[in-house]
């Protein structure tokens, strides 16, 4: 380092007096001048709890919010009783939809069934008449008539008024088909044999029921030969057929309707 000096000279009493000033190099104090670090042990020591100066207002405001905010449960479990959640809500709707949307869908189906299985009922009005005076031609080119005798046979005359029927429906898709003229019921026995019944029984109950073709058929409403239905048939010699040996698919046992 460097230090400034002034020497000065004065000569006399009002001699100008001269000031000299000089740089001269003034020695680095060693270490040793310096004065000591005081020691850990010459510290203040630190100040008890019970010295510290009182919370602050704020303090205890800050200290009170974040308890609050740490013990505030999450908004899932505070949500208030009786209120479902938005989450909750969207998936019970969709839930919902879904459950409405299938309960459409299977009553549609179970509609489209049950119009499927009755559609000679539901879909043919005719068939729920009071009383229709018709002859029953066949595919085999007879019409169906009832004798005075009670005997069930086929004719090739148009004009033969013993082919002449009133079909009368006595419940929903069944009918009594009885001779006008003769006044004998057509009606199938347990064994599957066609007659004229004199009176009207539970052998007379027919299932009317339009096929494919535009024929209808007439099948027994009581008995079944193992579960299969037995219906009236004529065959190509104009013969009654035993109703154990007709199916519905059997063209012998398709008849046309014909308004009189």
């Amino acid at each position: 380092m460097w230090r400034w000096t002034v020497s000065g000279v004065c000569q006399g009493k009002g001699a100008s007096s001269l000031v000299l000033a000089r740089c001269t190099p003034s020695p680095i104090s060693p270490l040793s001048s310096l004065s000591p670090i005081s020691p850990l042990s010459s510290l203040s020591p630190l100040s008890p709890l019970s010295s510290l100066s009182p919370l602050s207002p704020l303090s205890v405001l800050l200290l009170l919010l974040a308890v609050v905010l740490l013990g505030c449960p999450s908004p899932a479990s505070a949500t208030p009783a009786g209120i479902v959640p938005a989450t909750a809500a969207t998936n019970a709707s969709a839930t919902c939809h879904s459950a409405c949307g299938r309960g459409r869908h299977s009553s549609a189906r179970a509609h489209n069934g049950s119009v499927a299985s009755g559609r000679h009922v539901r879909s043919y009005n005719h068939l729920q008449g009071d009383v229709r005076r018709r002859k029953l031609f066949s595919f085999q080119k007879f019409f169906l008539r009832i004798d005075k005798s009670g005997a069930v046979n086929g004719t090739k005359s148009k004009d033969d008024p013993l082919s002449i029927l009133e079909i009368t429906s006595v419940d929903v898709g069944i009918v009594a088909v009885r001779g006008l003229h003769s006044n004998y019921y057509l009606a199938i026995n347990k064994k599957g044999d066609v007659y004229g019944a004199r009176e009207y029984g539970i052998n007379c109950k027919l299932k009317e029921r339009i096929e494919e073709n535009g024929y209808n058929t007439y099948a027994s409403a009581e008995w079944r030969n193992r579960k299969r239905q037995m219906f009236v048939g004529l065959s190509a010699n104009g013969r009654p057929l035993r109703g154990r040996k007709t199916r519905r698919k059997n063209s012998a046992t398709h008849f046309l309707p014909i308004m009189v």
